[in-house]
């Protein structure tokens, strides 16, 4: 039976979340649409994982106005002792 959840779920208006891999990394960004209320964006584009991309990217993203970002990542980013 499907109960009342107790948490403080969130919506977010304009939300990117990233897949970064080694070399590239895939941005999905959902925005509102001000021509359509109630609908939204949707902009997927792949970046370079150098410095000058990423800065790009992050650029995009405040022109975009976007309030929040989340990640995905399947490689190994903490350095481990005696690595």
């Amino acid at each position: 039976m499907l109960e009342e959840a107790t948490d403080n779920e969130q919506i977010i208006e304009r939300i990117a979340a990233l897949d970064i891999g080694k070399a590239t990394l895939v941005c999905c960004v959902r925005v509102p649409d001000e021509r359509r209320s109630g609908r939204r964006l949707q902009e997927i584009t792949s970046y370079s994982t150098m410095t000058r991309p990423v800065l790009g990217m992050a650029d995009h993203l405040r022109a975009l106005e976007v309030t929040r970002v989340v990640m995905e990542a399947t490689s190994d980013y903490v350095r481990r002792e005696g690595a």
